[in-house]
């Protein structure tokens, strides 16, 4: 019988070989992995396990889309996506630029606190909105606009992520809620109420808040310790001490731009603390603990 040469016989066994494995690739589980070295088997699911993603933070750059995107793809600041001041259409459809991979940290929330979460980097998907931001003249501040264009962008982008990572509507929120102390974008004149209309982030039912009130002036004079423990309850990092400093008011402006943005002075008013009541009325659970030092019965 006529022997192969070396070369030949090798060429054939590596045919075969290669014809063995299709064959038991074919019949391995779906749930079998080939990772090259090893083959990883994902057929039973632990049960204590969530989403690294917990926290939607939004912001506007304070600047132009060149010079937002250049900020954003040097160093030491980053986001997980930029929305343009005008998006180009695409099929009828907006289009955002993606900078970080949402599976992977960006650098966008700094030195923050939202529900006792400190690392917000880590469980957060970051949005920058290409947004001048705050505007100071003779006759006082005044906020760049949202193009509608832009706001539609924000809003399909936005309902997207919370949806498909299950992201509860108290944790949608801005830069100046988690940094009240160094932040305040994304500013008085962003659209948190289209975006709640459109099924993203909370917001208090008007009903509920004129409840609250209870025949009081909106402007009446709230109890300060009674607001901060409101406030910390909903998510704010706020003493419960009852002292009106500038740290505290810096947290209730933070809230009234978000939730009352006519007036954002931070001045513990009846109207923000009926708001406050409100938004735990509708989202937040009474066993909710109140802050250590409090001593106050939960509302």
């Amino acid at each position: 019988m006529k022997t192969l040469p070396r070369a030949g016989r090798a060429a054939l066994a590596a045919v075969a070989s290669a014809a063995a494995a299709l064959a038991l690739a074919a019949c391995a589980p779906a749930t079998m992995t080939d990772r090259g070295g090893y083959i990883a088997d994902s057929q039973y699911h632990a049960r204590s396990a969530d989403s690294r993603i917990r926290f939607l933070v939004l912001h506007y750059t304070e600047g132009d889309e060149p010079a937002s995107l250049d900020a954003l793809t040097g160093e030491n600041v980053s986001a997980h996506y930029l929305v343009p001041e005008h998006p180009p259409l695409r099929d009828g459809k907006p289009v955002v630029l993606q900078l970080v991979p949402e599976a992977q940290r960006a650098w966008h929330a700094g030195v923050s606190e939202w529900q006792g979460t400190t690392e917000l980097n880590a469980a957060s998907i970051g949005i920058e909105n290409v947004n001048s931001g705050p505007h100071d003249t003779p006759q006082g501040r005044t906020w760049a606009p949202w193009p509608p264009d832009q706001v539609a962008a924000i809003i399909a982008l936005s309902k997207d992520i919370v949806t498909r990572y299950g992201i509860a509507p108290t944790r949608v929120v801005g830069h100046s809620d988690i940094a009240p102390q160094r932040k305040i974008d994304p500013g008085a004149a962003f659209p948190w109420k289209q975006l709640y209309d459109a099924g993203v982030g909370a917001w208090p039912d008007d009903a509920t808040v004129k409840a609250d009130l209870a025949g009081r002036a909106p402007d009446a004079p709230a109890d300060v310790r009674g607001l901060q423990m409101k406030l910390a309850r909903y998510g704010y990092d706020v003493a419960t001490d009852g002292v009106l400093d500038e740290r505290t008011r810096r947290v209730f402006a933070a809230f009234q731009m978000h939730f009352r943005p006519r007036d954002y002075a931070g001045t513990p008013d009846a109207q923000t603390d009926a708001i406050a009541q409100a938004l735990l009325d509708k989202y937040v659970d009474r066993s909710t603990p109140v802050p250590p030092d409090a001593t106050e019965t939960a509302p």
